[in-house]
């Protein structure tokens, strides 16, 4: 491009819970020739892989992120004064509204389907979650609209904006191919018998099925779990520790994305075993895809959605998230079934190199950018 065009990318969210996102877009925009700043909850500024990090102080809790955060990266991206904004979090609406109100091009990036998410809150009453719900769609719906344009993170989120702004497109946030090149190298025979999960641990994601599923296995198979992520809430854990079975669980914290492929590259499964509710039946989780990039089998809740991928590519077996015998009996079944095992992996690495990869999704991201900045379709 003849003129270097600023584009800020805004989050209240410190960047270890969602990297794999910003890292992506960031870096696309980049290598086409954006000057890109991520304005983040932060320790410092400074200047990653070509991308500056405007920080911001971490917030101290949801409510503190949803205000005071939000604030901060307000007044941050004012002070940038980029060409574009680009930001993620639905706490940050008010402020994509309120640079639209000085001129600004705005872009929504909708990760999931907040009304329906709200359903499953466990920190909200339960009778409040229909009503919360119905009306951040409302409110959602009608912000939309006053957005240059939005992306959106599945094709089901994006039915909800199709409607609503004429510059919604689908992004979908597929790994990139050689991220987990290495893990999906490892000699199935160098593996230990071992499954893993990674990412949030939590109930509605199916930690407590997967660690007793774990103790409904054999003893001769010497199986453990290896368990990557923070719990939410923490009392999970407490709960957790004490169960007989915890003794098969390798707890391994928060991982950053080089230490996440080391893991995937000693293990035989992977699961993602989220529970029935509404945003998780039509969701695409990214772990489900990065297991596949890795070279490993999938064992995966049986939505719909899921089942198309899981069965159409052949890369796992699926099970009812809510039964742990039924998961140790899919576990097991992977373990002693090497070839077969070994096959699934393949099938699914070969599918994300094929369909399931960010570099199919990323000229998406760069052509709504030159709709955006072509001046004599989409005014400031």
């Amino acid at each position: 491009m003849s003129e270097m065009v600023r584009v800020g990318v805004l989050t209240s969210v410190h960047p270890a819970w969602d990297v794999r996102i910003f890292h992506k877009e960031c870096k696309a925009l980049v290598k086409a020739g954006y000057e890109v700043t991520l304005v983040v909850p932060h320790e410092q500024d400074e200047v990653v892989e070509g991308i500056r990090i405007k920080a911001v102080p971490k917030p101290t809790g949801r409510l503190a992120r949803m205000t005071c955060t939000a604030w901060q990266v307000y007044r941050e991206a004012v002070e940038l004064d980029a060409d574009v904004y680009h930001f993620h979090d639905p706490e940050l609406i008010p402020v994509g509204l309120l640079l639209r109100a000085r001129g600004k091009r705005v872009v929504y990036d909708v990760h999931e389907d907040v009304p329906r998410s709200i359903l499953s809150k466990y920190y909200l009453p339960r009778w409040s979650r229909s009503l919360l719900a119905r009306v951040a769609e409302v409110l959602e719906g009608l912000a939309s609209r006053a957005f240059s344009g939005v992306v959106a993170a599945t094709p089901v989120i994006a039915e909800r904006f199709l409607g609503l702004n004429g510059n919604c497109v689908v992004v979908q946030n597929f790994p990139l191919v050689d991220e987990f090149s290495s893990a999906a190298n490892e000699p199935w025979r160098h593996r230990a018998p071992a499954v893993a999960y990674v990412g949030g641990i939590s109930p509605e994601r199916g930690v407590r099925q997967m660690v007793e599923a774990m103790g409904l296995l054999p003893d001769r198979l010497e199986a453990t779990l290896k368990l990557a992520g923070r719990f939410d809430p923490p009392w999970i854990r407490d709960e957790l520790v004490g169960l007989p079975c915890w003794r098969r669980v390798e707890e391994l914290g928060f991982l950053d994305r080089l230490r996440v492929a080391e893991v995937l590259g000693t293990v035989q499964v992977g699961l993602v075993l989220f529970h029935p509710y509404p945003n998780h039946i039509s969701a695409q989780p990214n772990k489900l895809f990065e297991y596949m990039s890795a070279g490993i089998p999938v064992i995966a809740s049986d939505f719909p959605l899921w089942r198309q991928i899981v069965q159409g590519t052949g890369c796992g077996l699926l099970v009812d998230p809510l039964d742990p015998k039924a998961i140790a009996e899919a576990i097991e079944y992977v373990l002693t079934h090497p070839e077969e095992a070994e096959a699934m992996g393949r099938r699914g690495r070969e599918a994300v190199k094929k369909h399931y990869n960010w570099e199919t999704e990323e000229r998406k991201l760069l052509d709504l950018y030159d709709t955006l900045l072509c001046k004599d379709r989409t005014p400031r």
